[in-house]
């Protein structure tokens, strides 16, 4: 296993390895504009409406010499085709949706469709035709990033410097279109030049891009590195930077896995041959990075929002078991079976928060199984009882809202009520001794 340095200093890995980490980090910043304008699609359509023009510049390439014309020139054929069908793909979308009225959806997915199938349609031609130029054309199509040069490192930087300054000159103006277009059409700032500037990053970052991870996967490049990032701050220069330091993990780890793993897997079978394509790894690896943030993260995570969710259920029972309890009165005491009839939660659950609740000293089980709150369980029960009968006193007498529908939505909005509310609640009632069906709210001092 080679050591991480070797990526940047040998001759054969350094091209690939800084190329693919300059592409990625261009794509993730451009994507964050992309991501926070709800445009994520059209990465995904102009990486498509650029493959015609791969095979246009294969055709450019083969009527003026072939082959013979160098690995430079037949690059710059490509690349400039490409770039012409993608702003003409770019046109052809801004123009569905402005003098046709086709929502925008649809417009992408019409260029995207479209312009791919024009493209294959010319490719099965050219296959036969310039067979050897077709070849070096499918690596545009799938990303070949392997075969990179130095000359593409300073390709690529060029276009990391082109967006960094970009962002860095127009920053308070792509600001202000990206969250309110309205408002900043009445600054006086000009909407059109920040669409053609932004538009123009995102055709220069996915047809420079073709070359990495080729036409199927680069809007991936565009989108999940600010996805990644968005879980992680709220900030717009945060994300900037989170999404650029993504986007430059993604293409050097997608490279040293290419690599490394084609080596691991070979070594441990001689007669498989297995290699994993650094494109699709560049990929696998921005999306893992994705998929960890939207689970993981601390705001956002879907992880955290099931535990927070969790917890609040849990929360919701033992109120309600607490609050059964005390209506049962002082006296008497409850089996496991009277309880379940008023929770809709699993026998097993049920015994589970049972134990809890005995765990924390609010309810005493009896010798015969049965349950029965001690002084600060139905301290704590007379609380929940009354802030639910608070609110529906709110509801109907403050609100006017009928008796028979207060009740429901007072046993959700009893385990949320914080101290505050319920203290703005008591004074704005004139604090109520009874709750609209005439039944006692627990006074405040008793509790």
């Amino acid at each position: 296993m080679r050591p991480p340095v070797d990526y940047f200093t040998d001759a054969v890995l350094r091209a690939p390895t800084i190329g693919s980490m300059l592409m990625c980090l261009a794509a993730s910043l451009v994507g964050v504009v992309v991501f926070l304008r709800r445009e994520s699609l059209l990465g995904e359509s102009l990486s498509h409406a650029a493959y015609p023009g791969v095979i246009i510049g294969v055709l450019i390439v083969a009527a003026i010499g072939g082959l013979s014309t160098g690995a430079l020139t037949i690059a710059a054929c490509v690349l400039t085709g490409a770039f012409i069908t993608s702003y003409l793909g770019l046109c052809c979308i801004n123009g569905l949706q402005r003098w046709c009225r086709i929502h925008a959806d649809s417009a992408l997915c019409f260029v995207l469709a479209t312009f791919m199938g024009i493209g294959l349609t010319t490719a099965s031609h050219v296959q036969f035709t310039h067979a050897a130029l077709y070849r070096q054309a499918e690596a545009y199509l799938f990303g070949q990033a392997a075969t990179m040069i130095d000359t593409h490192i300073y390709m690529y930087a060029s276009l990391v410097a082109a967006t960094v300054l970009t962002i860095l000159a127009l920053y308070k103006e792509l600001q202000t279109v990206t969250f309110d277009r309205e408002y900043a059409t009445t600054t006086g700032i000009n909407v059109q030049r920040m669409d053609i500037a932004l538009f123009t990053l995102v055709v220069l970052a996915v047809v420079l891009g073709l070359r990495s991870v080729g036409v199927v996967l680069m809007s991936a490049m565009l989108i999940a590195p600010p996805t990644a990032a968005r879980q992680l701050t709220n900030r717009l220069p945060v994300m900037f930077l989170i999404s650029g330091a993504i986007g430059l993990f993604a293409g050097f780890c997608g490279n040293y896995l290419s690599v490394e793993l084609s080596d691991y897997f070979e070594a441990q079978n001689p007669g498989l041959r297995l290699a994993l394509p650094t494109g699709p790894m560049i990929v696998v690896v921005a999306a893992s990075v994705s998929i960890l943030a939207l689970l993981f993260s601390a705001e956002r995570g879907l992880v955290r929002r099931l535990l927070r969710a969790a917890r609040f259920r849990y929360q919701c029972i033992c109120e309600n078991i607490l609050k059964s309890l005390w209506r049962f009165g002082p006296k008497h005491a409850a089996t496991l079976d009277e309880l379940a009839k008023y929770q809709s939660v699993s026998r097993l659950y049920l015994r589970l928060v049972i134990v809890r609740l005995t765990a924390y000293g609010w309810v005493v089980r009896l010798r015969d199984g049965r349950y029965r709150l001690n002084r600060d369980g139905r301290r704590r029960a007379a609380h929940i009882v009354r802030l639910h009968r608070l609110w529906e006193v709110y509801l109907a007498d403050h609100l006017g809202l009928g008796i028979e529908r207060v009740h429901r939505n007072a046993e959700e909005m009893e385990h949320i009520i914080t101290p505050e509310l319920e203290e703005r609640l008591t004074g704005l009632l004139a604090d109520p001794k009874e709750d609209p069906h005439h039944q006692p709210i627990p006074p405040k001092q008793e509790l």
